[in-house]
């Protein structure tokens, strides 16, 4: 294609991204009737209150990505240098694109290609490295809060509850063994003839030391406290009366159970609201609560951050250039 053929095709395929998530968000937030449960818990909460507590939990949003596109940057050092700013740009038009597609396998596009053509599946590998950094911590506290569920709210006895336990840190040890020897995985791909030849794509996994995991599963960490808190804030406000340690629990479980589920981030809020419920029902009877607090925290988290991107969207390079090339 001509340059100018590029260009035209350029526009309309980011015109037809924005016009989709728009679309996408615009019925699921007509449809969504948890939010309406939301604002009538809000109805007798002074204003004040109200506009303290849900801009505090907004901060803590552009914080959890702020931190996600320092991840980024930093991930990114040794294969392109980027800002800290063209990071956040990247971040916020993958959250876009991931509003769309299962298991949010457009947020990988919409990161890449704010990277130079040659570098993008190279970035994908990486991405996927801090990804992974980011479901070891899933599962693992996920793994904890299921041994102090199993304890306090299923009846068994000591030999059963120490088999639970065992199997919860063999599962731990797996995901953080795998995670930091990560090469480990760039040996397996290189042992089977039909991979080896990708080789150029997957061998930055050879070049991530323990050292720098440890780096990057800190952003892991600082963001998965971001929006523990998120949670933790919502459900103290709502809900007074909650023990401090059962709102830990089963916010963590909640988060282990969403990690196993396949889903599309606009609809994730069913299978959040319905997960939440089953697992809050153990310690509260207000089922509206909790599903309003989820539905509060996915409007938050995924569908402002979603429409702030469509604005990003419009940065995107299909095609390179010569300079990034």
């Amino acid at each position: 294609m001509t340059g100018k053929q590029k260009k035209i095709l350029s526009i309309l395929i980011k015109v037809a991204i924005v016009v989709f998530a728009f679309w996408f968000i615009y019925h699921k937030l007509i449809a969504n009737k948890n939010l309406e449960n939301f604002r009538s818990l809000l109805k007798d909460i002074p204003k004040p209150e109200i506009v303290g507590v849900i801009g505090l939990v907004v901060l803590l949003m552009f914080l959890n990505w702020f931190l996600e596109a320092g991840k980024w940057k930093h991930m990114m050092y040794n294969i392109e240098r980027i800002s800290f700013y063209r990071a956040v740009e990247s971040v916020f038009c993958g959250l876009t694109m991931a509003i769309f597609t299962p298991n949010r396998l457009g947020e990988y596009g919409g990161r890449v290609f704010f990277l130079s053509p040659k570098r993008r599946v190279v970035g994908i590998v990486a991405m996927s490295v801090g990804s992974i950094g980011q479901l070891v911590l899933t599962n693992v506290f996920g793994a904890i809060a299921a041994c102090f569920f199993v304890y306090r709210f299923v009846p068994m006895d000591r030999v059963f509850f120490i088999t639970v336990v065992f199997f919860a840190i063999v599962f731990s040890l797996f995901f953080l063994v795998f995670y930091f020897n990560i090469r480990w995985l760039n040996g397996l791909l290189l042992s089977f003839k039909f991979t080896r030849k990708y080789k150029k794509f997957y061998s930055i996994l050879g070049r991530y030391r323990k050292g720098e995991l440890f780096k990057i599963i800190l952003f892991c960490f600082a963001r998965y406290l971001v929006f523990s808190s998120q949670y933790f804030i919502l459900f103290v406000w709502l809900i007074p009366g909650l023990n401090y340690g059962d709102i830990i629990m089963m916010t963590c479980l909640l988060f282990l159970v969403q990690s196993a589920l396949p889903s599309l981030d606009l609809f994730d809020v069913g299978i959040r609201s319905v997960t939440a419920v089953e697992l809050f029902k153990h310690i509260t009877d207000q089922h509206v609560a909790v599903i309003a607090c989820t539905a509060s925290i996915w409007l938050i988290n995924i569908i402002i951050p979603a429409i702030l991107g469509s604005y990003f969207v419009f940065k995107l390079n299909f095609f390179g250039n010569l300079k990034t090339n």
